[in-house]
């Protein structure tokens, strides 16, 4: 009797621990799937993010995941505030009030989701205790995590190791490679054809230029797409940039150059890209590559010791860093 007890006993146990890790693996299979269409959802935004602002996707992908439980936080929910954001005292923008480390603290509220991302970058750029971030390679996803850390973005004792974990788990990482960075450039080497470049609705307008132009941001840069009426003197004159500033903010030689659908830089390009490598496509040249980059051609020619005039060959990986 005391023997078949002890069976049922043992036997509700085994069942109990099954069930339990049935559950929990059920548990993580569905949190892997929530974050897996957070991912998808947001990666091209992160991309995007990175581009402008060289902050690595991953890490921007990682802190919404972290900061948001996936998107399905109240603040993300009621505030989109993906990356909990408090107000500080230069925010004047909508609130969010909910208990964190006291109570009822003051959260930035946003419009939508992309906006919080937009903030989250601005946010890190602008505060000197993340300066020295961005002298790190834009790969360097665990440098990051524990600069985030070390910085104060967290109070979490383990939050870079949990970076690192999700971006790990994830493969967050490979959104941080060039190949990845050029989901934009859907048919960048045509410049010739405005209609191409839709590449440049999935970047944001940050504000409008005389006669009503889109300025967009690349780099870190300021620019815009020429019309079919467009030409160099005109920009100048509009824009209030000389001539020979235009040629060199683009590379150009010749005012005559311009073409329909051309990035024109409104100020001097950067000898380094946000991104470390490029790999050439078909009709791709260093121009078109310096342009969709933001960086000097010359500096292209350098540091991958190629002379002036050559053009590479569609597959070589160039170095832009």
């Amino acid at each position: 009797m005391e023997g078949y007890r002890f069976m049922k006993i043992f036997s509700c146990l085994v069942f109990g621990i099954l069930f339990h890790a049935s559950l929990v693996s059920a548990q993580q299979a569905d949190y892997n799937a929530i974050v897996s269409r957070y991912v998808q959802k947001y990666k091209e935004v992160a991309v995007r993010e990175m581009m402008v602002y060289r902050i690595p996707a991953s890490i921007t992908l990682a802190q919404g995941i972290l900061e948001s439980n996936a998107g399905r936080s109240a603040l993300a929910v009621e505030a989109n505030n993906h990356f909990g954001i408090k107000c500080h005292k230069e925010w004047t923008g909508k609130t969010y009030f909910q208990d964190d480390e006291t109570k009822k603290e003051c959260f930035r509220k946003y419009d939508s989701p992309l906006e919080s991302f937009r903030d989250h970058s601005w946010f890190l750029t602008q505060r000197e205790r993340y300066k020295g971030l961005f002298d790190l390679d834009v790969t360097d996803y665990k440098g990051w995590a524990n600069g985030l850390k070390s910085a104060g973005y967290a109070t979490n004792p383990v939050y870079a190791q949990l970076l690192i974990k999700t971006i790990e788990t994830f493969n967050l990482y490979n959104y941080d490679k060039a190949g990845t960075a050029c989901i934009f450039s859907d048919s960048l080497h045509d410049l010739n054809n405005p209609g191409t470049q839709a590449w440049l609705r999935k970047f944001e307008v940050v504000t409008k230029g005389p006669g009503n132009r889109n300025i967009y941001e690349n780099n870190r840069l300021q620019m815009i797409i020429a019309s079919e009426d467009d030409n160099l003197y005109l920009l100048s004159r509009d824009f209030k940039i000389s001539v020979s500033k235009l040629l060199k903010y683009n590379d150009l030689s010749n005012p005559n150059e311009l073409k329909p659908g051309q990035i024109v830089y409104l100020e001097l390009k950067r000898r380094k890209g946000a991104v470390e490598n490029h790999k050439v496509k078909n009709g791709e040249s260093l121009y078109t590559i310096s342009q969709l980059y933001g960086i000097k051609l010359k500096f292209i020619y350098k540091r991958n010791n190629l002379r002036e005039g050559v053009e590479p060959l569609k597959g070589t990986v160039l170095r832009l860093r």
